[in-house]
């Protein structure tokens, strides 16, 4: 059993335990391995094991991999999805429409006009999920759920039918107690319900929060979707790409 192999074993026995602990069902919870700075051939490794849904935070970076990952973006069983996760400035958003099966790292009204646009052009329909910033630390980006341009962005949302939003996406502030890890989980959690009930053309199916090292609380606390990357494929070297 190769490595990878047996950290997903691993992972997948952590998810099942957290599952169990919250009363919830394994099949509630998707797992999305963070690829970003593995190249395209342990992306491969890891769609063999099975894993279909990845995330990259940098367009610049995943445009290097993507044509060596066509065969299994295309193929007619199991296609693998790649979505951008990273931070996205609105002047590269024809490139991340062209590269990526979703973006979830909505921030702003101006990106989603601009990505609506672009995947007009491509004849596409992105799905997109908001970045919600429920963390003080500066270095977070993402929406704050209080903000005029929130309650914008989902008045508009509906028309640009370019865009099908599918939820929430946070990242819990680093180094806190697991106290203030669950509440920022549950804050997304209520966030979403309270979104729902206010804007019924829109869906908050998704709520994508946790990683490698809090993603059991975020299970415990509502998340159908972890985003995984070092318990998965092993310590990061940086590739000092944009």
């Amino acid at each position: 059993m190769t490595t990878l192999a047996e950290n997903l074993e691993q992972l997948e026995e952590a998810i099942a335990a957290a599952c169990r602990r919250a009363a919830r069902p394994r099949a509630e919870v998707e797992l999305m391995a963070v690829s970003k700075t593995y190249p395209a051939a342990t992306i491969a490794e890891a769609a063999a094991l099975g894993l279909a849904l990845f995330g990259e935070n940098r367009v610049q970076e995943f445009a290097g991999k993507a044509a060596a990952l066509d065969p299994l973006r295309t193929r007619a069983a199991n296609p693998i999805r790649v979505h951008l996760i990273g931070h996205l400035q609105s002047n590269k958003a024809q490139r991340a429409v062209e590269l990526f099966d979703g973006i979830d790292s909505l921030d702003s009204l101006r990106l989603a006009e601009r990505l609506n646009e672009a995947a007009g052009k491509l004849g596409k329909r992105l799905p997109v999920l908001i970045e919600v910033k429920l963390s003080p630390e500066e270095s977070k980006a993402g929406l704050d759920p209080n903000s005029a341009e929130a309650a914008e962005l989902l008045e508009r949302l509906p028309s640009l039918s370019h865009l099908e939003l599918r939820g929430l996406m946070t990242i819990a502030p680093f180094g806190v107690s697991e106290a203030e890890t669950r509440a920022c989980f549950r804050s997304l959690r209520q966030l979403r319900d309270r979104w729902t009930a206010s804007y019924s053309k829109l869906s908050f199916d998704v709520l994508s929060m946790g990683m490698s090292g809090d993603f059991d609380l975020a299970i415990e606390e509502g998340a159908t979707r972890i985003r995984v990357g070092t318990a998965l494929f092993g310590a990061r070297t940086a590739l000092g790409v944009n």
